[in-house]
């Protein structure tokens, strides 16, 4: 089913009236069991979309709830400590350290991005001595990072073996058995803080589209900012946040290892409003470093690779960007301003099963 063509509602961004688009909710505790309607929702949603609400108001998901707000609390923390002590924690890899405002191509054109973000990864906190920069490399920082990493991983965990039983997979062909716990992979967890900007005026400005490099993508953010553009939409809009929910979305990896049946849909964030600091908590679930899928190039390539190829492009002056694959960065989604993006591939009712 195609996104509806009525736009329910809009607000007001950059002086332009910008659409509101609604998206499916998805139950976490009825995943957690595989009942049979909610799995088979997931994955057409999946693969319609690539984004859903997950509500967790419920005994099973608030512990998660829970897990953001003492993150956020460790975020303000770190992120209010001067300049010279982020900075020396650096980035130690593409998916562990510190990034400074201004380090990625911005959402406007001529522009940087508006955004610091600090990663840990998963395989990172299980160190006996994880790498973690002084200000929260103490014992009740570590263990609220640890409760974080380990929630969001068990939260998505679940949501990819119902999409393996919605899709009808067995044994070593179902997705998590290429997300296995013992093996290394980029799974981490960001943590975003976008500074007060003016569109209108700064030149660092929120984070530019892209898709995820990521199986799934677990977000939550209390404020206004995420934009997406849904395969068959003509144009960006936002999503609005939701109390109780964490947004989901399907990243480069599943749409590979789906046989590009499901969708990685397109995104940005941008400041709706100038004076706002926002925040963001995003666990990006990722293969195994050494799984391999076919990418959207027709290259039978590595998770790892995908992954460093990508970031690489991510963190590439525009006019390097422009020389990768027209792939790389919206992970072989298309569009086209002003025309409609190519139809979504349907599949047939029988690819759909709920055991």
């Amino acid at each position: 089913m195609a996104i509806s063509p009525e736009i329910p509602q809009s607000v007001e961004w950059n002086n332009t009236k910008v659409p509101v688009y609604a998206m499916a909710t998805i139950d976490f505790s009825l995943l957690l069991s595989q009942e049979p309607a909610e799995v088979e929702r997931l994955v057409r949603c999946c693969q319609k979309q690539g984004f859903f609400y997950l509500d967790l108001n419920n005994i099973d998901g608030r512990r998660f709830l829970d897990d953001q707000q003492e993150t956020l609390k460790l975020m303000h923390r770190f992120f209010e400590a001067p300049l010279e002590a982020k900075n020396e924690y650096g980035l130690i890899a593409p998916h562990l350290g510190y990034e400074p405002v201004g380090s990625r191509t911005g959402v406007l054109e001529n522009t940087k991005d508006g955004y610091e973000m600090i990663k840990v990864s998963r395989d990172e906190i299980q160190r006996s001595s994880p790498h973690l920069p002084a200000v929260i490399k103490n014992s009740p920082d570590m263990k609220v990072l640890e409760n974080a990493i380990a929630g969001s991983n068990i939260a998505t965990k679940a949501i990819l073996s119902a999409l393996s039983t919605g899709c009808g997979l067995s044994g070593a062909a179902r997705f998590e058995n290429s997300h296995r716990n013992d093996r290394p992979s980029t799974s981490t967890l960001a943590m975003m803080h976008y500074i007060p900007s003016d569109s209108s005026k700064d030149r660092n400005i929120g984070h530019q589209k892209h898709t995820d490099i990521s199986s799934l993508t677990l977000l939550f953010s209390e404020q206004w900012g995420l934009q997406i553009r849904p395969p068959g939409a003509r144009e960006f809009g936002f999503v609005e946040p939701r109390a109780g929910c964490a947004v989901v979305n399907v990243g480069d990896s599943l749409r590979f290892a789906s046989g590009h049946t499901m969708q990685s849909c397109i995104h940005r964030v941008v400041p709706l409003h100038p004076a706002e600091h926002r925040y963001s908590i995003a666990y990006f679930l990722r293969a195994e470093d050494d799984a391999m899928f076919t990418d959207s190039e027709g290259r039978y390539i590595t998770a790892g690779q995908w992954h460093d190829e990508k970031f690489f492009a991510f963190t590439s002056p525009p006019e390097m960007q422009a020389l990768a694959p027209a792939s790389m960065l919206l992970g072989g989604m298309t569009e086209d301003d002003g025309e409609e993006v190519a139809p979504v591939v349907e599949l047939k009712d029988n690819a759909v099963k709920a055991y």
